[in-house]
């Protein structure tokens, strides 16, 4: 059931997941397999799906904490003043002998990407605590994805349920999900490649049925063409995106998620949450790095209009 309505009691977004240090590489092509070719530039930046939803949420206007794990090097210390400067509440991090996680990302000329996910601390987050079910319970929409442990994805989101809080879960990187998981969500949101990969189909209209079939409310966003948004097993829209430009599709798919996360959070319906989010990412291929490219509120507003 979902829980779109929240009471006065419960505010903001409360986000557990990944944080990475991500080193991009921009290339003419990505190579082929045993090819080596030179990186036309090279460049770190804050990133993990965990991190870039939260900064998501809060410049989308949501008040927002982030739960998750940084290593106690030089890469955590520098992802700490990133959730710093954008003001997400970080007492919830964990500060491990691990080191932090890490993504290496490489950028073709087309704004086409491929990443690999080093985990570090993000592996090592074990336990969710009271002080970590307080700020759950608080929250009017608690966001996760698969970058964690998945006991522990499933044990927020079923907390999360129970506590009275909206669940949302990005299901990337795709994997299985358990039926007790998928039983806690109000949303899921996916794109096509993880549709097929967790529906079981190849065909994206059958995927995308199976698992509206097991959730409430399912987005499939699709890049360009914008997102489709099932409601209790039925397609309910077929959102479009503005007709941008890519650069750099990294943490596109973050940042809808973040976007949409603050919407449902303020209060908006599905739809126009949905619409909301969509202007966000089309914003944010804009640019090169999954942080620097996500928008603020204003420019949402402005490129939803």
């Amino acid at each position: 059931m979902s829980r779109d309505s929240t009471t006065n009691s419960r505010s903001g977004v409360t986000v557990v997941g990944s944080a990475n240090r991500d080193i991009v590489f921009t290339v003419e092509r990505i190579p082929q397999p045993g090819e080596t070719i030179l990186a036309k530039s090279t460049a770190k930046y804050a990133g993990g799906k965990g991190l870039n939803q939260a900064v998501a949420a809060a410049r989308a206007g949501a008040a927002t904490t982030f739960i998750g794990a940084l290593g106690r090097d030089e890469d955590g210390e520098a992802l700490a003043g990133t959730l710093r400067d954008e003001s997400i509440a970080d007492h919830l991090v964990r500060r491990t002998d691990e080191p932090t996680g890490q993504a290496f990302i490489v950028v073709d000329g087309f704004g086409e990407n491929t990443i690999i996910v080093a985990s570090g601390a993000n592996g090592s987050f074990s336990t969710v605590g009271s002080a970590d079910r307080e700020a759950i319970g608080a929250a009017s929409v608690v966001l996760l994805q698969l970058e964690l442990p998945l006991e522990r994805v499933a044990e927020v989101a079923e907390a999360a349920g129970a506590l009275g809080a909206t669940v949302m879960l990005n299901a990337a990187p795709a994997r299985a999900l358990p039926r007790g998981l998928m039983a806690s969500l109000d949303y899921l949101i996916v794109n096509e490649h993880e549709a097929c990969a967790i529906g079981g189909s190849d065909r994206l209209d059958v995927a995308s049925a199976t698992l509206a079939s097991l959730v409430g409310r399912v987005v499939v966003t699709l890049g360009s063409a914008g997102a489709v948004l099932y409601d209790r097993g039925a397609e309910l829209v077929r959102v479009a995106a503005p007709r941008v430009t890519a650069v750099d599709t990294t943490g596109a798919g973050d940042t809808f998620c973040g976007a949409f996360a603050a919407a449902i959070a303020d209060g908006r319906e599905y739809e126009d949450a949905a619409r909301f989010a969509t202007a966000a990412a089309a914003l944010s291929v804009q640019s090169i790095g999954a942080v620097p490219s996500i928008p603020f509120r204003a420019a949402i507003e402005e490129a939803g209009r």
